[in-house]
């Protein structure tokens, strides 16, 4: 109810006082501080959605694709994807009692997480490939939902979907209320997001891209079941972003955002396009309300993206000067 009333909101509202249609535009980005970066996102859905003007595009075109992790919601100290699977080694401990001996569980066990994630991309394929396959997507379905409602954030002790940000809220609400149909494009589980962003950030399940495992049709219980393998079927990250965009949406977006090099490829093929093209990074510079990391960033990494963001005049967010508050429970 409360984004359907600010939708409203953002296209303007006509209230009649004492006979007088008195016509009251208000800020569609309050939580932003005005600047370039705000500017730069009204200027654009100005000029696209004004009929008439050398820049309008079509709604049907209008499609802008969003990053995850560290653009729409927190990603530190890590994934929260991560910290999900995490919990899950904990839980499966007991049916496995090689993993006492066997890395990286060994030292997940032990509480060392920094040290089990030290083998890079094949230690955390391998924790995901532990604790997300093997069941039906139903059943991991319930799972996430379940750990979605109950767990917290290490640090903040907020639960997960408390961490979103509170001015990209209102830039997907703004990019709607103009005929905007929004999309995530994620490095993240397309199965992992699904049951809990149409609630949280107003995507439905069937405008998320992501990253995703194989499954397999069975009968299981006279019942027709989908089986989630141990085995990746697609990572939709860097160079996957573009191809995931092209399979599952069929159209090039107009607009794009991340906030790391592992967004450069979507943003890249976004501006590719002919017409009014928008690219935006957020930029984690707010060590106190956030994080303040980029270009040695372990985790969300924006180097080359920066550099290619300064170059062709993308906009950049930085987050302490341009964001009011960075999550909603600050307002």
């Amino acid at each position: 109810m409360i984004r359907s009333l600010f939708a409203v909101f953002a296209l303007g509202l006509t209230l009649t006082h004492g006979g007088l249609a008195i016509a009251q535009t208000l800020d569609p980005l309050p939580s932003w501080n005005d600047g370039k970066a705000k500017q730069s996102i009204i200027n654009f859905v100005t000029k696209v959605t004004e009929q008439g003007s050398p820049g309008f595009v079509s709604p049907s075109e209008r499609i802008a694709t969003f990053d995850n992790d560290g653009t729409l919601w927190s990603e530190q100290p890590m994934y929260f994807q991560l910290l999900f699977a995490l919990n899950r080694v904990k839980e499966l401990a007991p049916q496995h009692p090689e993993w006492k001996e066997k890395e990286p569980f060994a030292s997940l066990l032990r509480g060392d997480a920094k040290r089990a994630l030290a083998g890079g991309e094949h230690a955390v394929l391998e924790i995901v490939m532990a604790t997300h396959a093997g069941m039906t997507t139903e059943q991991f379905e319930n799972l996430v939902k379940d750990w979605i409602a109950t767990a917290r954030h290490p640090k903040t002790q907020r639960h997960f979907t408390e961490m979103v940000y509170q001015p990209m809220l209102e830039v997907l609400g703004y990019l709607r209320a103009n005929g905007f149909k929004t999309f995530i494009v994620s490095g993240g589980g397309i199965e992992f997001m699904r049951p809990w962003v149409e609630s949280v950030y107003g995507i439905p399940p069937e405008q998320v891209i992501g990253s995703s495992i194989k499954t397999k049709y069975e009968i299981r219980d006279d019942k027709p079941v989908l089986v989630r393998l141990p085995e990746m079927n697609f990572i939709d990250d860097k160079e996957g972003k573009p191809i995931g965009i092209h399979i599952h949406i069929g159209r090039r977006p107009i607009a794009a955002f991340g906030n790391s090099d592992g967004d450069l490829q979507m943003l890249q093929w976004t501006t590719a396009g002919d017409g009014p093209r928008f690219a935006l990074y957020v930029r984690h510079t707010d060590a106190e309300r956030e994080w303040a990391y980029d270009r040695t960033s372990s985790i969300g990494r924006l180097d080359k993206g920066l550099d290619e963001a300064q170059a062709k005049g993308w906009t950049v967010v930085d987050m302490k000067q341009d964001w009011k508050v960075i999550y909603p429970y600050e307002k």
